[in-house]
């Protein structure tokens, strides 16, 4: 089976981050990269706050910030009214957790394919109000089918109150397909909260044709938008119940105010978002995720090569424009959470590369991500240095 080719390069794209160009950033997953206009948009948006605080903070803000999440609602395809903008996805499945009402004898139900900080969110409400939750196993190399009908078997209808599953997976760079979960789930009469973290600028999915009682997703991510940018987005049935977890003077206004108006918080990276999108559409969004997907392809092939993986045991993450992608890491590399990190720590500082090494059910993973910044010498060098630091354990 031949290499995948590289994509060819966007060009002028590098030149519109401020990246360090002495080393490979293939983790864009993690954390995102602004775009250098996006950060000078944030910084007259700063300037005008420090001009005149007062002004600033009690003069229209409030305005600006709907018409700012009208703006990032309709890129998404969400209701711009039944959204709200909050700082990160994790914030979002915690504002979920805590207005479910959850009592004793009750459950929530995720995959053990979630992102680590959503499952201490859950765990944790459950130990406040006495809940259980309830973790599903689903294989790495599961089909869509296969996975549905796993959650389908796992739901207690009366018991199950909540469902959290991925749209995108963190841990294991896999699609879930999330529309048909939620379709089940709704036959249970359970609701679905889809953690989207990776979703918007890299999916081309809808937040409407999920049709999730809830679903946030990042768009500092994938959408080169300021960090600390995110939507919740809440089915009608569902928004008269959502609460901040701090209550503020636009506590009485209803969702989505009482959601985002936070005081004192910086909003300048939400005023900002859309000058990310703008960028976006630029570049040209399909071009941008087949660019990404593709050049993410190549990397797990030429690492994984270099790493002696046959390509049939390259995990597939079942979607073309996915942009992140999984590689085995020998057996007994990364096998617990502190490796990993200790390892990605190696890697960034002899190797000059920036990626994100998991541990998952016992067993280490390479996760690579593709971005308009990057291009295939960047993976090709880390394939002939990682074989080397890996044998140094």
């Amino acid at each position: 089976m031949s290499v995948p080719q590289p994509p060819e390069p966007i060009p002028g794209a590098r030149l519109l981050f401020s990246l360090d160009p002495a080393v490979s950033h293939l983790n864009h997953g993690s954390f995102g990269a602004v775009p250098i206009g996006v950060q000078r948009a944030q910084q007259r948006l700063r300037d005008e706050m420090e001009a005149n605080p007062l002004r600033f903070f009690t003069q229209g803000l409030v305005d600006r910030i709907a018409h700012t999440r009208r703006h990032l609602a309709g890129f998404l395809g969400a209701e711009p009214d039944g959204s709200a903008l909050v700082g990160n996805t994790t914030t979002g499945v915690a504002v979920v957790l805590q207005s479910l009402g959850l009592q004793a004898g009750d459950e929530v139900l995720s995959t053990d394919h979630g992102y680590g900080a959503v499952s201490l969110a859950i765990q944790r409400e459950c130990r406040r109000t006495g809940a259980v939750s309830r973790v599903l196993p689903i294989p790495l190399a599961a089909s869509d089918e296969q996975i549905v009908q796993t959650i389908r078997a796992g739901l207690r209808p009366g018991r199950t109150r909540l469902l959290v599953v991925d749209q995108l997976t963190s841990a294991t760079a896999k699609l879930f397909p999330a529309a048909a979960i939620v379709g089940v789930a709704r036959e249970h009469g359970v609701p679905v909260l889809v953690d989207a973290a990776h979703a918007p600028g890299m999916l081309g999915t809808t937040v409407s044709s999920i049709g999730a009682e809830f679903w946030v997703g990042n768009l500092h991510k994938w959408a080169y938008a300021p960090r600390g940018t995110a939507l919740l987005a809440v089915a009608p049935q569902w928004r008269d119940r959502i609460d901040p977890l701090v209550v503020s003077w636009e506590q009485d206004s209803g969702f989505p105010a009482r959601i985002e108006w936070q005081a004192t918080l910086d909003y300048t990276s939400w005023l900002a978002a859309p000058a990310g999108l703008f960028t976006l559409r630029s570049l040209g969004v399909d071009r941008v995720r087949a660019h990404n997907a593709a050049l993410a392809a190549y990397g797990q092939r030429v690492v994984g090569d270099a790493l002696g993986v046959p390509p049939g045991h390259l995990p597939d993450p079942g979607g073309p424009g996915v942009a992140l992608r999984l590689i085995p890491l020998p057996a007994g590399t990364a096998t617990s959470v502190d490796a990993a990190r200790a390892l990605q720590a190696r890697i960034g500082e002899r190797l000059a590369a920036e990626v994100a090494v998991m541990s998952w059910n016992g067993r280490g993973w390479l996760r690579l991500g593709g971005q308009v910044y990057n291009t295939a010498d960047e993976y090709e060098r880390l394939a002939v240095r990682l074989p080397a630091l890996l044998a140094q354990r």
